[in-house]
């Protein structure tokens, strides 16, 4: 048995990533793209969240077709482990960069997802959030679990709508590499709660099947 990896998403706040890392976090986010409640357009703020959390955190920026020089000039303050790409960009466009990076596939109806997922081969993983008409994510609905394919070669995040109440149940059913929350552990948009954060996390870690059990 194994268990799901865990990101809390749009971080605004030093003291909201440090506390996610010392409760157990694998991940967290910083959202990079203006029309988002949680976007960070304050570099040194970026920075200072970045570096609130323990060496073993990832952490990850996240851009919705952003231009590449607005991505380079995140990079140039900001120390990001990882880049996630929710709007329409290329595989070329997603590894110019030369960072590990996740590509967010929204899981319109009838959108073949491995089909999807070859067109990004070097991805570290593929993250599947909600779609909506004209919303890249954050959307704080969920899509049906049991649209997620199983025993694929690319890790896979599931997104979209999950919560403290809800992130068990996800898990079991769609099996992911991980798990990735924003809204569902907030207080307001981008300000987190301690007690939803620590519930989504212990949530989460129920025990999922390894992948030679789900054969």
């Amino acid at each position: 048995m194994c268990k799901a990896r865990i990101k809390i998403c749009g971080i605004t706040r030093p003291e909201d990533a440090e506390f996610a890392s010392n409760v157990g976090a694998d991940a967290i986010g910083i959202v990079f793209y203006g029309p988002s409640p949680r976007n960070v357009a304050d570099l040194c703020l970026a920075r200072e969240i970045a570096l609130s959390v323990g060496p073993f955190v990832s952490v990850v920026g996240l851009f919705v077709d952003a231009s590449v020089a607005a991505v380079a000039n995140v990079l140039g303050s900001v120390p990001l482990n990882v880049l996630q790409f929710h709007g329409s960009e290329t595989a070329a466009y997603c590894q110019q960069f030369e960072r590990p990076y996740v590509k967010a596939l929204r899981m319109k109806e009838g959108v073949n997802v491995l089909q999807s997922m070859e067109g990004y081969p070097l991805a570290s993983g593929i993250l599947l959030d909600t779609y909506k008409k004209g919303v890249p994510g954050g959307t704080g609905e969920a899509f049906n679990w049991e649209r997620v394919p199983q025993n694929l070669s690319c890790p896979i995040i599931l997104a979209g709508g999950l919560s403290p109440k809800n992130v068990q149940n996800a898990v079991k059913i769609a099996q992911p590499y991980g798990v990735d929350v924003s809204g569902g552990v907030e207080s307001l948009p981008g300000v987190k709660d301690k007690n939803k954060i620590e519930a989504f996390i212990a949530n989460a870690r129920v025990e999922k099947l390894s992948e030679s059990e789900s054969r």
